[in-house]
C-alpha cells in the first residue's frame, strides 16, 4: 500500500466537474493499494497518517499530528500509485489490486482514520476525479507499506 501524503489548506474533488468532496487544512492523501495488501498493512499505514507530526507547533515547528492540529483528511484512491515503470516506456499497472479488494481496503482505512479522531473525506472511488489543493508548505511525504512503517 502507497500513500501520498500533501499537507494542504484546503482540497477537493471533482467529477465531470462537479464538486463532490473538499476539505479544509490539513492532509490530501493519495492511496493506492497493491495486490497482497492486508488489513494489517491498512491499520499500520492510516495510523502512520493521523500520528505523524508534520503540522506547525506554536514555534513553527512540525511537532503536532493532524489530530492534534485539529485537520481533516481528503483521501482519494489512486490505483496510479502501483505503477511499475521498471520497464520500457509505458506503466503495468500490473501490481494494483482488484478493484474490489482495493475498495475494502481504502473504505478500511477511512475508517480507521475516523476513529482515531479525524475527518475524513472521500474521493469517489474508480471515478475520473479532478484534484485540486493548496500545498502548504509545500509538505509532501510518501509512505510505502512495503518499506518499514513502525
Amino acid at each position: 500500500m502507497r500513500a501520498v501524503l500533501q499537507r494542504t489548506t484546503r482540497a477537493d474533488v471533482a467529477v465531470d466537474g462537479n464538486i463532490v468532496s473538499s476539505a479544509g487544512s490539513g492532509l490530501l492523501i493519495l492511496l493506492g493499494v497493491l495486490k497482497g495488501d492486508t488489513h494489517e498493512d491498512t491499520r499500520k499505514l492510516a495510523s502512520k497518517c493521523c500520528e505523524l507530526r508534520i503540522f506547525s507547533d506554536g514555534s513553527g515547528k512540525m511537532n503536532r499530528s493532524i489530530v492534534e492540529a485539529g485537520g481533516e483528511m481528503l483521501v482519494v484512491s489512486q490505483f496510479t500509485l502501483a505503477a511499475d515503470c521498471s520497464r520500457g516506456r509505458r506503466p503495468s499497472f500490473d501490481p494494483a489490486a482488484e478493484p474490489g479488494e482495493a475498495l475494502a481496503l481504502y473504505e478500511d482505512f477511512c475508517r480507521i482514520c475516523r476513529e482515531r479522531g479525524v475527518e475524513v473525506k472521500q474521493g469517489r472511488f474508480a471515478a475520473h476525479m479532478q484534484v485540486s489543493l493548496v500545498n502548504d508548505g509545500p509538505v509532501t511525504i510518501v509512505l510505502d507499506t512495503r518499506e518499514r512503517i513502525a
